[in-house]
């Protein structure tokens, strides 16, 4: 067996059993990383909702940044408020200081 690809049945286990370890079991029964490629999903998925650029998020991901909103659009949670937020911190730092200091 060395050398060689594992069978997809022996990742597949394993991964089921690295699933069950880590999760709870309502998120075990949920679809959430229901296989090792969801993974990616999750982790340009967290980027994005997390607010790194899409520009940066989509260099790591090695996808243009076209793909990316495309894939993940669906996938921001919270995005409008998040940016309502900003704005009024935005908004209140150049009522503090008038003069840009």
């Amino acid at each position: 067996m060395q050398g060689r690809p594992l069978a997809t049945i022996t990742y597949r286990r394993a991964w089921r059993h690295a699933r069950r370890q880590a999760l709870t079991d309502a998120e075990y029964r949920s679809p959430l990383a229901g296989t090792p490629y969801a993974l990616r999903h999750t982790c340009v998925s967290t980027r994005l909702n997390a607010g790194v650029s899409e520009t940066l998020v989509a260099r790591w991901a090695g996808h243009s940044v076209a793909v990316l909103k495309k894939i993940y659009a669906k996938c921001l949670v919270g995005e409008e408020e998040r940016a309502k937020r900003q704005i009024e911190e935005a908004l209140t730092r150049g009522r503090e200081d008038p003069e840009g200091r």
